[in-house]
């Protein structure tokens, strides 16, 4: 049985933590919504951002220059300017922006007062893809990556009256960037989460893991982090239905590291989740967040949730709601997403192909939903460049720390369909044994490929050599789709190399709703479920089997799917439509399920 070094996790945690800083549980602070319409300006030459030598301007529009004189010559304004929602995504909001890439400058406008001994934070859930952030005209920094969150302090540049947040928000596809030039999704740029300004006393509590010892499910560890190294200062947890508290000081780094054993804790199960209300007090302040408790190890290849085996009834999804044609944000976007997946009959998502919102996770939390959550190391990125390998690592570490009390997680996804070669291999070994650093008490994996041999053409092998480093081995397999027609699934027999838990990571077909015709025609639902119906036959043959998330749940935008009529830049291998209608291999894929105990 895998179990995990816990000791050794709790150390690198901590030293992890202040590495790469990120504020847990924001939405249980003291928050002031920034949400709302900002005014915005569109720059596609980024002539706000630059200056004429392509170096960045001092005078650029992050100074909300107003003119002195009639005389005074000011060529913008952010007052006049039209507005859009945040959080949202520009590509939905305006019918001319639907396939921009570029920079467009969002500003807000606040008084906030601030009281003496306080400290004020500036978060953003995510900005895709590179945000500039400025307050008053000075730049408090940059941050890189769409999916993550990122934060600063702003105690000192806050004024009472008439404070203005700029962002220069860039959605340019880079070829050295995470993800890369080529995607099969839909680029949406802007402000695409919530903006909170976070009030904190000077010292607070930053972050926190508490979960159950992967050893000893009777034993709570975990660690409480301060924002600054600080040592002595008293910190307590209470779980009070537990009737449990603990309390102690904090080391040279300013961090409490504890364990406790205790009695009577109902697990959490999928589908059956048991959330407690945790307390962290530290001085006058208390920080509450509703927390699971389970453990997850692999024995041979058998995933264990709470020691028991379990077979992961998955589907993938996108964080876009398809009849909004939008990014999904929100409680509201949660449950619709996660409600198709439990009445699809599942207990597991693949969240892809990038972390997503902080309600998904939560709201599985709440729905008894596995989750695996991955970063978008995908397809052929630069694998010998540091500083995209350096920008991986950054998104995994925010992920990680945004979601590690998310009971829902079960596995860190490393990436998706990587090509197989040395620096590949090392690029992803290297973040595997980073994750492991940041919380070892979760699994890895990656989406792999398969290898066909051409002197064995109906024998397919999961043997890529990334899968040493993995704790669960999964695929992507497309028999039927991009391989073949859907009868070829009755000759193929699958072998791997691991004994480990194997997951068909991806399997799908396209359909456009409401097209029909016979089984052998492209396109059509009788397609799409005669593709169903075929590989749950070769799926039930294989007896290492552990689980699969096919693709995917819902329609969602690309701009690669072009067929006119059929695709129109949408992607149709989802089992619900763009307009939230269920395909006919919806069922076929439910009824398996739903068989399934």
């Amino acid at each position: 049985m895998k179990f995990f070094p816990i000791l050794m996790s709790l150390i690198c945690c901590v030293a992890s933590v202040h590495a790469q800083p990120i504020i847990g549980n924001v939405l249980n602070r003291n928050i002031t919504s920034l949400n709302g319409k900002w005014h915005i300006i569109v720059d596609p030459y980024d002539n706000g951002f630059y200056d004429y030598r392509m170096q960045e301007n001092p005078w650029g529009f992050f100074q909300n220059q107003k003119p002195a004189n009639k005389s005074d010559r000011v060529e913008y304004d952010f007052d006049k300017s039209e507005v859009l929602n945040v959080p949202g995504d520009w590509n939905s909001q305006k019918p001319e922006l639907l396939l921009y890439e570029g920079s467009i400058w969002y500003k807000r406008s606040f008084d906030y007062d601030l009281k003496k001994g306080k400290r004020l934070l500036v978060w953003f859930g995510a900005v895709n893809y590179r945000a500039d952030v400025y307050l008053n005209g000075s730049k408090l920094g940059t941050h890189e990556g769409g999916f993550t969150p990122f934060f600063f302090d702003i105690t000192s540049l806050v004024r009472d009256k008439d404070n203005f947040l700029i962002v220069r928000v860039n959605n340019q596809r880079r070829v050295d960037g995470v993800p890369t030039i080529n995607t099969d999704w839909w680029n949406f740029g802007g402000i695409t989460r919530d903006v909170f300004l976070i009030e904190e006393d000077s010292l607070f509590v930053l972050n926190y893991h508490i979960y159950l010892n992967n050893h000893n499910p009777n034993q709570l560890q975990g660690w409480v982090q301060l924002n600054e190294q600080i040592s002595g200062e008293t910190i307590q947890l209470d779980i009070p239905e537990l009737k449990l508290s603990v309390s102690g000081k904090t080391n040279e780094k300013g961090v409490f590291v504890f364990e406790k054993n205790v009695k009577n804790l109902i697990r959490w199960e999928p589908l059956q989740p048991k959330l407690y209300s945790v307390y962290f007090r530290y001085r006058r302040s208390v920080l509450k967040d509703d927390i699971g408790f389970r453990t997850v190890t692999t024995q041979g290849n058998r995933l264990l949730i709470n020691e028991k085996p379990v077979f992961l009834k998955g589907i993938c999804i996108h964080e876009e709601m398809p009849m909004r044609k939008a990014r999904a944000n929100g409680y509201d976007d949660a449950k619709i997403l996660l409600g198709w997946a439990r009445d699809l009959g599942c207990n597991f998502v693949r969240l892809a192909h990038y972390p997503h919102n902080e309600y998904m996770v939560r709201m599985a939390d709440s729905m008894g939903l596995l989750v695996w959550s991955e970063i978008p190391v995908y397809w052929t990125i630069q694998f010998t460049n540091p500083q995209t390998y350096q920008l991986a690592e950054q998104m995994l570490a925010e992920s990680i720390d945004r979601d590690r009390n998310r009971a829902s997680i079960i596995i860190w996804s490393i990436g998706n369909e990587t090509p197989v070669n040395d620096d590949r291999i090392l690029f992803m070994k290297n973040l595997a044994h980073k994750v492991r650093q940041l919380d070892s008490t979760r699994l890895v994996s990656a989406a792999m490929e398969v290898h066909i041999d051409p002197a064995d053409p109906y024998t397919y092998h999961v043997d890529d050599p990334l899968g040493e480093y993995l704790d669960v081995i999964a695929c992507n397999e497309y028999v039927g789709w991009y391989d073949g027609l859907p009868d070829k699934t009755e000759k193929i027999t699958w072998q791997t190399k691991y004994n480990k838990p194997f997951v068909f990571s991806e399997l799908g077909a396209g359909a456009l709703f409401g097209h029909h015709g016979d089984s052998l025609t492209r396109w059509t639902e009788e397609y799409q479920e005669y593709f169903f119906n075929q590989q749950i036959k070769m799926l039930k043959k294989i007896p290492f089997l552990t689980g699969l998330s096919p693709w995917i749940l819902a329609d969602f935008r690309s701009p690669r799917r072009q067929l006119p009529g059929i695709q129109d830049f949408w992607n149709r291998k989802g089992l619900i439509s763009d307009q939230g209608q269920r395909k006919k291999a919806y069922y076929v894929l439910q009824n398996w399920y739903r068989s399934i105990k």
